[in-house]
């Protein structure tokens, strides 16, 4: 195989290339090989005419496509190797012809890593929040934690807007059941909202036992379209009133769900937890928005084709998620009232940005002659066989060495971007 002519334009690549019939001799032969079970010639049963006489009838480059499709792997390999070009993405045959001596002529495109204008990516200068904790943070997380330790009981009494009331209920539109409108031993919570405007306040004075006939008109823009404006009776049934007994906020309940002894230990330290969770997240804020600054620097064409990958990943990453939790992608996009391409088209952004910030990284990572040694390489082999819980030999075959020092080079320049950006200082009012 011979190169004839490398074109470069952008982040694409034009690569045109001569294959002698001898290189294509054994793809031709093992294709021939594998085909001749499906053809009949007369004379010849079934799978054993002879090669040259297929070739006499049907033309002696009968075989040729589909053993460049054999070859082509190999082809398109030395093409990037002798030439010393990063492909990315598939390669896409533009022309193939048939020239003297029976070699063939292919014309390859095939898009190209980008070159990389880096900016500046150290010291810039990146706007960072100040954590602050207000008492009603503490409260609210105080209260959740008396929710969680109330108790239910059944009151003998007439039901009130807080209660829970267990009910069946039965609607009906001009005297006929709808779809969704019947429940039994329904624990409807008096007062949340759940139910359309008017039920749940006609539920409030009823008994246990009793039975009685609601009136009420779903709301206009309700999202069944036969049932949106209509009026309509609930037929119901109470069995039950509960009461959530939620405890009191003191000393002793302190003791019960901590391991503190009073209310103002126990609020110091959600405090505490509090700050150092949103230090922690203001602290990846400032992190990420150094890279987003550094690759708003940077200057690099980006082929689609690198995109295309990128967002396949997070599909397929998205998919994954959702079947772990019993749903899929397709179900996914049709709630959303969409389809693939609509999922598809709001991610791309998000897959442009992932590209974006792995290229500028890795052109980080190369100005600044980031090094990873064996002994880091082992070591996040260790890390990821006990995060797994897997063998490390194990972990070995499932992530190449020089894959993972690609990726740790790169989250070392990362860190070099966010470590060396600065707190800018807040802007003052003219």
């Amino acid at each position: 195989m011979q190169v004839k002519n490398l074109e470069k334009a952008a982040s694409r690549a034009t690569i045109i290339a001569e294959i002698t019939k001898a290189d294509l001799e054994p793809s031709i032969q093992k294709v021939y090989l594998k085909a001749r079970k499906d053809i009949a010639l007369p004379g010849f049963r079934k799978g054993k005419a002879p090669r040259a006489m297929i070739e006499t009838v049907y033309g002696k480059h009968v075989f040729f496509e589909d053993a460049m499709d054999e070859l082509f792997p190999e082809i398109y390999t030395q093409c990037v190797l002798t030439q010393d070009i990063k492909a990315v993405g598939r390669p896409m045959v533009t022309n193939m012809e048939i020239a003297e001596g029976d070699s063939v002529i292919l014309t390859i495109v095939t898009d190209l890593y980008p070159e990389v204008t880096l900016g500046q990516y150290k010291g810039l200068e990146v706007i960072k929040a100040e954590a602050t904790v207000d008492a009603s943070e503490v409260d609210a997380e105080i209260q959740r934690m008396a929710n969680n330790a109330a108790s239910v009981s059944t009151v003998d009494r007439a039901a009130e807007l807080g209660d829970t009331a267990v009910i069946d209920y039965e609607g009906f539109k001009d005297g006929v059941p709808f779809n969704g409108g019947k429940a039994e031993n329904y624990e409807l919570k008096l007062g949340s909202g759940s139910f359309i405007p008017g039920f749940e306040e006609q539920v409030v004075g009823m008994t246990a036992g009793e039975e009685k006939d609601i009136n009420v008109t779903f709301p206009e823009e309700y999202h069944a379209a036969e049932l949106a404006g209509a009026p309509v009776i609930f037929k119901i049934k109470l069995h039950e009133v509960k009461v959530t007994n939620v405890p009191a906020i003191d000393d002793e309940f302190v003791k019960d769900v901590s391991e503190f002894d009073t209310v103002d230990e126990l609020r110091a330290d959600i405090e505490k937890n509090i700050l150092t969770n949103k230090q922690e997240g203001i602290q990846r804020a400032f992190e990420n928005a150094a890279i987003e600054m550094a690759v708003a620097n940077m200057t690099a064409e980006i082929p689609d084709s690198m995109v295309d990958e990128e967002l396949e990943r997070e599909m397929e990453r998205m998919d994954y998620e959702l079947r772990s939790q019993g749903a899929s992608l397709e179900a996914y996009a049709q709630m959303l009232g969409g389809d693939m391409e609509a999922i598809k088209k709001s991610l791309r952004p998000g897959a442009l940005n992932a590209v974006k910030i792995n290229v500028m990284l890795d052109a980080i990572a190369s100005a600044e002659n980031i090094e990873v040694t064996e002994e880091e390489i082992n070591e996040e082999y260790n890390n990821m066989a006990q995060r797994y819980g897997m063998d490390v030999e194990k972990i070995k075959t499932y992530f190449k060495a020089e894959d993972l020092k690609g990726d740790m080079q790169m989250r070392k320049a990362a860190k070099l971007v966010a470590e060396s950006a600065v707190v800018a200082a807040p802007k003052t009012e003219e």
